[in-house]
């Protein structure tokens, strides 16, 4: 399997080496050449083996997956990576990404039982295990250069912490993050964690990473890599949860079409549309509260494979970027003064990095178009416009998306009303989800909310809805507490070079 840049650059690379150097030279991102199809007797063959989630269920359906697109590390070291990483002592259940079901045809999928308590674990733990096994295998390092809105930053760290031949600089927006999210990252000691808060938002946090990885000469230099979700190897972990929560919502195999290449001709139907008579609980859909499109992204990657989803429900909260985009076919960033600060604070973000590769498909792998839209057009409009093209209405009709946004009032509304009728205590995010995804279900078709963390990462907000503290597991009793290290910077791509620089000339 070889890798291309979403910006039309002819070189193609293969798996390990675009997990070490993030962007491509031409600030694309790495995408496959194509999408392996997956067919009826394939997905029948995987449901045996994931196996209701029990113990080992879990990690073998990661290396079915991920062995789809991994080609240059070894069958046997692959397997062994997964087993390694999805295990019931690190995730605290064999199923590792259990199903909660709140009423008939309606799920959480649980991603948040990892060692940060959010959705983020599910592909950092892989990431960490598999930077060791191939800086390793070279005897070289790297510098991971990463931002965070939030849960990113804790994931990543406790993933890296400890790694042979690996550093960690992690940008977040000062001030921006819950206390138990800064807890989180700015507790650690270890001296390969390096903590910098920056003075803006998010997406300043985000350009100045891409501006790094942009600079060829200093990226070179200094060996920098990413954790972000602009990393393909990051996106491909979390395919995997999407199949896993297609087996536990579903019972039986479905009568696929016959596979049709990577990518279906222009104008064809999707493989999941017709009568709503024809539809059966072989198909589900998805709500995945999102606000870089890394976590969704990774669903339209399972539906390009052949899995069998017949929505895929992007929940935004008040930085509705995305939504706005599925409402409208009008892609429009906002200015940091315009990015407004939420409960749901890890959405809070208003430019997504990762909706790239689904424009990349949906205008047909364009790559010259593509790098025109985000490397010209956006950067001099601060917007494009697809509303007239024939192929926006591709997004809805043939891959899928719907979308909805969510406020702060429904936010507390809708945890109210889960915990009420359910007795489940949900988080700002996921409450996001399920908000926008009750707006979407159809008859017949379950729909498997996308859970992001859990409620004691938001505490202020769920005291806020239900009047008592969250569940707080014992590992993190008094954790705001804790001494912290952190530098404070400006939004300065230099600030942040040079910062780099020393600590690596110290190493």
């Amino acid at each position: 399997m070889l890798y291309l840049s979403t910006r039309g650059d002819p070189g193609r690379k293969h798996f390990c080496e675009i997990l070490l150097e993030g962007l491509a030279p031409d600030g694309g991102l790495y995408l496959p050449e194509h999408y392996p199809q997956v067919d009826a007797a394939t997905l029948t063959r995987w449901r045996q083996v994931f196996n209701q989630g029990a113990a080992g269920g879990y990690a073998a359906l990661a290396f079915e997956v991920l062995s789809l697109y991994i080609d240059d590390i070894p069958a046997a070291d692959l397997r062994a990576l997964c087993d390694k990483t999805y295990t019931e002592a690190v995730y605290g259940t064999p199923q590792i990404v259990p199903l909660k079901k709140l009423e008939p045809g309606f799920y959480l999928e649980a991603l948040s039982n990892g060692p940060t308590l959010a959705f983020k674990d599910m592909a950092m733990q892989l990431l960490g295990n598999l930077f060791e096994y191939e800086l390793g295998r070279r005897g070289e390092e790297l510098n991971i250069l990463g931002a965070t809105s939030g849960d990113t930053g804790s994931a990543a760290e406790y993933a890296m912490r400890g790694k042979r031949g690996v550093r960690v600089f992690m940008l977040s927006p000062h001030g921006r993050m819950s206390p138990f999210q800064q807890a989180q990252m700015f507790s650690l000691m270890d001296e390969n964690i390096h903590n910098i808060a920056i003075e803006g938002v998010f997406d300043d946090c985000q350009d100045i990473v891409k501006n790094v990885s942009n600079d060829l000469g200093f990226k070179r230099a200094h060996k920098i890599g990413t954790v972000n979700s602009i990393n393909w190897a990051r996106l491909l972990a979390q395919v995997v949860y999407y199949f896993a929560g297609y087996f536990q919502a579903t019972s039986d195999a479905p009568t696929l079409p016959a596979a049709r290449g990577s990518l279906p001709p222009d104008g064809a139907d999707s493989p999941w549309d017709g009568p709503a008579a024809n539809r059966s609980l072989s198909r589900v859909s998805f709500t995945v509260p999102s606000g870089n499109f890394g976590n969704v992204c990774a669903g339209h990657v399972a539906r390009q494979m052949g899995l069998p989803i017949e929505q895929l429900v992007v929940a935004t909260n008040e930085n509705d970027v995305l939504d706005e985009f599925f409402r409208t076919g009008i892609y429009r960033v906002r200015a940091s003064a315009d990015t407004r600060e939420t409960s749901s604070p890890s959405m809070d973000i208003s430019k997504a990095s990762n909706f790239e590769r689904f424009v990349f498909d949906l205008l047909g792998r364009d790559g010259e178009r593509v790098k025109a839209l985000f490397g010209d057009v956006l950067s001099r409009e601060g917007r494009f416009d697809l509303s007239t093209d024939a192929a926006f209405a591709g997004a809805a009709s043939h891959y899928g998306f719907r979308s909805g946004k969510s406020t702060h009032e429904n936010r507390l509304e809708t945890i109210r009303d889960t915990f009420k009728r359910h007795g489940v205590m949900i988080d700002t995010h996921t409450a996001d989800g399920v908000k926008v995804a009750r707006e979407h279900m159809q008859p017949s078709v379950p729909m498997i909310v996308l859970e992001t963390a859990l409620p004691i990462k938001f505490a202020e907000t769920i005291v806020e809805a239900l009047g008592q503290q969250p569940h707080r597991p014992p590992q993190f009793e008094g954790i705001e507490d804790l001494p912290k290290r952190v530098q404070v910077m400006p939004a300065s791509t230099a600030a942040v070079q040079a910062f780099i620089a020393e600590h690596c000339a110290r190493a």
